[in-house]
């Protein structure tokens, strides 16, 4: 006697499968139970789900192909998350499942996953007795309130604070409440994992702890979430991703970092892993820690009204002050300086003491353009509408966007003028400069300077980030150019001056979160300098800037964010901004930008007398800010509302609709629930 099993499977959004399908089975199959079941002509994974209310089965069904019975079935409250996320951000069950699950295992064959399983069983070895550091006032106060009350909590603690040896304290006093229990620390990046983990290793032991990110292979993501699932790994640390990590017996959340913005996917699903990390607390009944020197505003406003519970570290450990901000009034420099006078001889007494600098530039290449000084030529990219950047190591123009790589031609290839420049400057050509104007310093022992360039393109290599970490660390590096990838979470020792040299950018871009985040980029930069107590009086932060009285930098001078904050939500409650009001965007992509906006515009003409239409403002279809990328138009519609519940209450009834709307030419179309771009 066959039994019904509701199963869910990798479909699209837009598939008419978003729902459960009905497959018959040999035996009765608990929700959480991966199988595999026939799809059309193929076999695919699936996870067997809790069956739809009221629901008639059809007469005839096809049967489970499989059971992966080796794995005990993923719990409720991992498929209430999964629910969750997939009906909030508006995209299919199976979806989200799915991709929540490692793509090895999504191919495995129950006798597969059973050798697996057996290479991973092992013996655990007794964690380290490692060295505790004394804790510090704040640090006592704020784990006294991790452990007395629910949270969730923002430990909001100045960058060289300690919030590292919360998150640790806080587990082993987890671990020791609850020996079989799980933790969960989130990292916005993956060069971030690799340090982290190597504290948490260091205190609880290389079996305890396993690192969850995309940068792993395939077998090395099966092996952590099969370590997880099973109870036998008590930390996962990891990216947003690790979001979704299987922890049958999880206990408490860690979130470093939770403003980055890398918290949030941008493909797929695109899901917060910040925030669902908070309603994974919640669910599971687990303390959530929030981490950061800046927290978003969302999380600062969240504190303001009470929801969040706000832990306050403003020392520094070991009483090290914050750097000295010193701002550059750029108009007072000769046209075209790169480096003020005051900060080059800033830089050259750090290299005549043995000290270091770090040069921050958020633009890598060599410049962002090149360009003929006889025509209007400029280095576009033939399939996107943006600039090649100049990559002068390897004499390319390259596309950030697409990828579309080339030669730089010996001459203009519109008017064969010879004199072909390029404009602005990345960290390459910052890196040139910077070695001409340092060419005469000397270390202490007389030899001359060293300057190292850390970006995506000099870490492209596997294991080229972890040794110029390294050399860094060990001193061989005098000044460190880099960009945002080397202001967050290391812990450099001998840096006593960090420079940003061209921030004014985000000051006036039209995203209204661009202060929000330069702000965050250049307290987390200034967090680099003066960690060693030892150098913390002497140490500067130099901000390069036209617009010195700006608000951000007058903040910034005197590192209150608090002040910073109040500032930027007095104008978002004035602008009826996010947190102020909730966003949704729809963007569509097709072969030319009539179609994506027709199809747009014909969304939101459909949208007229939906569920919570009436709390709800759709605003005309425009175009993107990168309008073209790989030869495909790309437009967006963005939608906003004072009411949360209304604007889901809309985008569900939306839905239907958009999935009727069908167009030539429309390539693919998706909704982004609360974006971070607009």
């Amino acid at each position: 006697m066959s039994t019904i099993v509701h199963v869910v499977v990798p479909t699209p959004a837009h598939s008419s499968l978003s729902d459960p399908l009905t497959y018959a089975s040999e035996l009765p199959l608990p929700p959480g139970t991966l199988v595999r079941v026939p799809l059309g002509k193929r076999e695919v994974c699936g996870v067997v789900w809790d069956a739809p209310a009221g629901e008639a089965a059809p007469m005839q069904l096809k049967h489970v192909g499989a059971v992966l019975d080796g794995l005990p079935p993923l719990s409720a409250h991992w498929r209430q998350l999964v629910g969750f996320a997939a009906s909030y951000y508006q995209r299919s069950l199976g979806e989200v499942a799915l991709a929540a699950l490692p793509p090895q295992l999504r191919e495995l064959d129950a006798s597969q996953l059973a050798r697996r399983l057996k290479r991973a069983a092992g013996d655990a070895s007794a964690p380290p007795q490692a060295v505790r550091p004394e804790l510090t006032p704040d640090q006592q106060r704020a784990l006294e309130a991790i452990a007395a009350e629910a949270g969730p909590f923002l430990l909001f603690g100045a960058t060289g604070s300690g919030k590292t040896e919360v998150y640790l304290r806080a587990m082993e006093a987890l671990l020791a409440r609850d020996p079989q229990a799980q933790g969960l620390v989130l990292v916005p990046e993956i060069n971030l994992t690799p340090q982290l983990q190597a504290r948490f290793v260091e205190r609880f032991g290389a079996d305890a702890v396993v690192p969850l990110h995309s940068g792993m292979t395939n077998p090395q993501r099966l092996r952590s979430w099969i370590a997880a699932h099973s109870g036998a790994a008590r930390i996962v640390l990891g990216t947003r991703m690790a979001v979704f990590a299987s922890l049958p017996r999880l206990g408490l959340v860690v979130v470093d970092e939770e403003h980055d913005p890398s918290y949030k996917q941008q493909e797929g699903a695109r899901y917060s892993a910040r925030d669902l990390a908070v309603y994974r607390g919640r669910l599971e009944g687990v303390k959530v820690v929030l981490g950061s020197a800046t927290p978003s505003l969302e999380s600062w406003q969240a504190c303001d009204r009470g929801r969040y519970r706000c832990l306050e570290m403003p020392d520094r450990v070991g009483a090290g002050a914050l750097p000295a901000v010193r701002v550059v009034n750029m108009n007072h420099q000769p046209r075209g300086t790169l480096f003020s006078a005051p900060l080059l001889s800033a830089i050259q007494a750090r290299i005549a003491r043995g000290e270091q600098s770090l040069i921050f530039l958020n633009r890598r290449g060599y410049a962002p353009v090149l360009a003929c000084g006889s025509c209007d030529w400029r280095s576009e990219c033939s399939h996107c509408s943006a600039f090649r950047v100049f990559h002068k190591i390897d004499r390319t123009l390259r596309c950030h966007h697409c990828g579309y790589t080339e030669r730089v031609p010996r001459a203009c290839p519109k008017c064969g003028n010879v004199d072909v420049a390029p404009l602005g400057r990345g960290t390459e050509r910052l890196e040139e400069q910077l070695a001409e104007l340092l060419a005469d310093a000397r270390r202490p022992d007389g030899t001359p300077v060293r300057i190292a360039r850390m970006d995506a393109d000099s870490t492209r290599l596997k294991g080229a980030l972890e040794q110029q970490l390294a050399q860094v660390h060990s001193g061989e590096v005098d000044v460190l150019v880099g960009t945002q990838m080397v202001t967050k979470g290391h812990d450099f020792r001998s840096i006593t001056l960090v420079a940003a040299v061209n921030p004014d950018s985000a000051l006036f871009s039209s995203d209204f979160r661009a202060p929000e985040r330069l702000f965050s980029l250049l307290m987390q930069a200034a967090g680099r300098a003066g960690r060693d107590a030892a150098h913390a009086a002497a140490s500067e932060m130099w901000v390069q800037t036209f617009n010195p009285d700006h608000p951000l930098f007058v903040a910034l001078k005197k590192h209150d964010f608090a002040a910073f904050a109040a500032q930027q939500l007095q104008e978002r409650r004035q602008a009826a901004m996010p947190p102020f009001a909730f966003q949704a965007l729809l963007r569509a992509e097709a072969r030319t930008q009539e179609v994506a906006q027709a199809f747009l515009q014909a969304a939101a003409d459909a949208s007229a007398g939906l569920e919570g239409s009436g709390h709800v403002v759709v605003y005309a279809p425009v175009p993107m800010a990168v309008q073209r990328v790989a030869n495909v138009e790309r437009a967006q519609l963005l939608l906003e509302s004072g009411s949360r519940p209304a604007l889901q209450a809309f985008l569900s009834a939306w839905q239907p609709v958009l999935q009727d709307l069908r167009m030539k030419g429309l390539i693919r179309w998706a909704v982004d629930v609360d974006p971070l771009a607009v």
